[in-house]
């Protein structure tokens, strides 16, 4: 004898059967996403990175900490002048982040259309004045520094240059011009005073605590000194954007910050 559904439980049955593979679908997709939500793409490439000189000591540790986290990356950082490592980028050099000590060379990139976005501030800086161990000279301030001998300051075209003359000049304090060793960053500026060639300079705190038993410092009270705001941004030529993306955002988590307030950076 053969059963008949009635239409009424036909339209029951087909619904439970839609239902129960709608249901099966949702989760094996919901299962797919999770899956793909937690696995992650891992990080894997080259980026060579542009950053002031000032910036050596704590970019070397925040390289080595991100690599140690993404073995597959492959990082190269140029250290320089930030003037000059702007130039460099205008004029082709490769790069894929920018890090610098002074806003206006960025704002160049900026606004030459060289960035991938706007650059963010992720350190500032101060000066100080450093001398031969034991101060020989004396030297207790900026007025010091016009007849102590050979003062070592940066080129004007770095922003450790910029803001020591601009912190000289606010000061009324003149130099001689032959009295005055250019260094090309503020590593070179330092070493000049360390190897003996200056017998004093004006470079930045933290590069100043990094040699710390090579120097002593003297203050530049804070009415005559100038803060450095550090500003990082992605190149637009970068072919390696997730990379340099995920490198900045480390530069700005509290990982890299912490990095940096270690050797002396101020908060942004």
């Amino acid at each position: 004898m053969r059963t008949r559904l009635t239409p009424a439980v036909a339209v029951l049955a087909a619904l439970a059967f839609i239902a129960g593979c709608s249901s099966e679908s949702a989760r094996t997709a919901s299962g797919d996403d999770e899956s793909a939500t937690t696995t992650g793409a891992a990080l894997s490439g080259t980026i060579i990175v542009s950053a002031a000189a000032s910036l050596t000591d704590s970019f070397t540790t925040i390289k080595d900490d991100f690599v140690a986290e993404h073995p597959d990356v492959d990082i190269t950082i140029n250290f320089g002048s930030s003037g000059a490592l702007s130039t460099q980028i205008q004029e082709g050099a490769p790069a894929d982040v920018a890090a610098f000590a002074d806003t206006t060379p960025m704002t160049t990139l900026r606004d030459a259309g060289l960035l991938a976005a706007a650059p963010q501030i992720f350190a500032r800086n101060q000066l100080v004045i450093v001398t031969k161990p034991g101060n020989p000279e004396g030297i207790t301030g900026l007025g010091d520094l016009a007849d102590a001998g050979v003062i070592s300051l940066c080129v004007d075209t770095a922003p450790c240059g910029k803001f020591a003359d601009q912190i000289l000049g606010d000061a009324g304090i003149t130099v001689p011009a032959v009295s005055i060793s250019r260094g090309t960053d503020v590593r070179a500026t330092l070493t000049a005073v360390t190897e003996g060639d200056a017998v004093a300079g004006i470079v930045y705190v933290t590069d100043a605590a990094s040699v710390a038993p090579q120097v002593d410092t003297v203050d530049i009270p804070e009415a005559e000194n100038v803060i450095a705001s550090y500003p990082i941004a992605v190149v637009a030529a970068t072919a390696s954007g997730e990379l340099a993306d995920a490198f900045q955002a480390y530069v700005l988590s509290d990982a890299g910050r912490a990095v940096l307030e270690e050797a002396g950076f101020l908060a942004p």
